[in-house]
């Protein structure tokens, strides 16, 4: 099937009335939990992961989770302009000059290019997505298990170093999730491992409950004890779509954003966050007037919403062609294709067509719902601010104990979301990352099990690894990230 003929099913798909429901459900969700502050796409995410086992088909689950984790890079700017506070984690650099330009009378004008710029760069990247992905997955489908191994060692590291601060911590977070990933019956020998005779270990931790624990209830108790009071500046919001002037100011830094944010979102633990702050650097170093960044410089809200949303768009890619989540969002999304009975990777776009295509038209489809849900309607989700923390966590937390207990009717799901909810906890208020945390349980056997593949073909000789062209090439680039990483880490050290 050719790309041409491949979108046009996949608008096909798309276009049926669940899939379009949920694909706006998704856009509506999303928004409102970037306009929300504390919650995040990956939390919610993972709060909704319960629900996609009443989902009977997995296109519409996918949709609609794909549908919050983009949908939360539009809404995130709402708090970012009006309450100097980041509804979503991308959104921090929005606030140094959308906050000053909602001070200056300008709410308006920031929140309508953030939306246009967010429109522009999410529908590029999803045509790079639909011209990318194919060739990349038929590259893909020549790998075995030495280049699967040393493609999801790369993945890992890299996500594990650029996802936070410390590499320290992220290593550590890193060996937390592989040994959560190890639980269980090994899948080569049959010997029970680490279950401490806990007959309900022997399946393993179950991907959902841990993340609805660290992401859902973790980032809920923080956000409860965390909670300021954090004021509007302005609830009328004015004329939403920005003025010549200010149009031509920012077009440029919307095409640069854009190019930033989708290169960035295709690299393991890149995401939306990274890409954002490098736009703004960017926007600073090439601006004829730098000083006027940190005042209100509507390139300074432009170029980093564009780049977010081309990164959210552009993560899809490692995902859909190779099996590999570049972030804590899309290890949920991997997840809801696995409990759907999906394996991500080069097989997807042979064996599951009506995947592949239906939610990459659907992403098209997204970006105009979002347009619409967040132009016009900006007003609305300035009211839902208003809304108390202290009553919406609650509910939530009411929500996410249900659907954590119904997936298997046991309360030993109950008790390890409580403990992983613990954790998550911790590891907000000791500044962890907890990204790395799910991309090393859902990694760590997929590592583990091509390395032991490997080694059967060649009768326990690691030479397998760097007498292949493609794992060789692969681990070279591994050895130089390291040696990268520790040249970053020395030069540090020594200012």
């Amino acid at each position: 099937m050719s790309i041409f003929d491949g979108i046009i099913s996949g608008f096909g798909i798309a276009l049926t009335p669940m899939n379009l429901l949920f694909g706006f459900l998704g856009a509506l969700i999303g928004t409102a939990v970037g306009v929300l502050p504390g919650l995040g796409p990956a939390a919610t995410i993972a709060l909704l992961l319960p629900i996609t086992y009443s989902i009977p088909s997995p296109v519409p689950a996918v949709i609609l989770m794909a549908g919050i984790y983009y949908g939360a890079m539009y809404g995130g700017s709402t708090t970012s302009v009006l309450l100097n506070l980041p509804g979503e984690a991308a959104s921090v650099v929005t606030c140094i000059d959308g906050y000053k330009m909602a001070q200056q009378g300008r709410a308006g004008a920031a929140l309508g290019i953030a939306a246009i710029g967010s429109f522009v760069a999410g529908t590029v990247a999803v045509v790079g997505l639909t011209l990318f992905a194919p060739p990349i997955a038929e590259f893909a489908l020549g790998f075995g298990p030495p280049e699967k191994f040393a493609l999801a060692l790369l993945g890992l590291l890299m996500a594990v170093t650029l996802s936070g601060d410390s590499v320290v911590k992220g290593l550590i977070i890193m060996v937390l999730g592989l040994l959560f990933g190890t639980v269980g019956i090994d899948p080569i020998s049959g010997k029970s491992r680490f279950d401490f005779g806990v007959t309900e270990l022997q399946s393993g931790f179950d991907f959902v409950t841990l993340a609805v624990g660290v992401f859902g209830l973790g980032e809920i108790f923080y956000n409860l004890e965390q909670q300021g009071a954090a004021e509007i500046v302005t609830t009328k919001v004015g004329q939403v779509f920005p003025k010549m002037a200010d149009w031509t100011k920012a077009r440029m830094a919307i095409l640069r954003g854009t190019l930033v944010g989708f290169f960035i979102g295709i690299i393991p633990g890149g995401g939306a966050v990274i890409a954002s702050l490098v736009s703004y650097a960017v926007e600073k170093k090439v601006s004829k007037h730098p000083e006027e960044f940190g005042q209100g410089a509507i390139e300074g809200v432009a170029g980093p919403e564009s780049a977010n949303n081309a990164a959210s768009s552009a993560s899809f890619i490692p995902l859909l062609t190779l099996g590999i989540p570049s972030n804590a969002s899309i290890a949920m999304i991997f997840a809801c294709l696995l409990i759907k009975g999906v394996t991500p990777g080069p097989f997807l776009i042979v064996e599951h067509a009506d995947v592949f295509w239906g939610v990459i038209a659907s992403m098209y489809i997204g970006n105009v719902m979002l347009i619409i849900l967040n132009l016009p309607l900006v007003g609305i989700w300035v009211q839902l601010l208003r809304v108390p923390y202290s009553i919406l966590a609650p509910v939530v937390i009411l929500f996410t104990m249900i659907g954590s207990y119904s997936i298997a009717n046991q309360a030993f799901d109950l008790y390890t979301l409580i403990a992983f909810g613990v954790l998550g906890y911790a590891l907000r208020k000791l500044k962890f990352e907890a990204g790395p945390l799910p991309l090393a349980f859902i990694l760590g056997p997929m590592i583990e099990g091509a390395m032991r593949q490997s080694l059967l073909m060649s009768g326990g000789s690691f030479s397998i690894f760097f007498t292949r062209p493609i794992s060789l090439t692969i681990v070279a680039l591994f050895a130089l990230f390291v040696v990268g990483q520790i040249f970053v880490s020395v030069r540090r050290s020594s200012r």
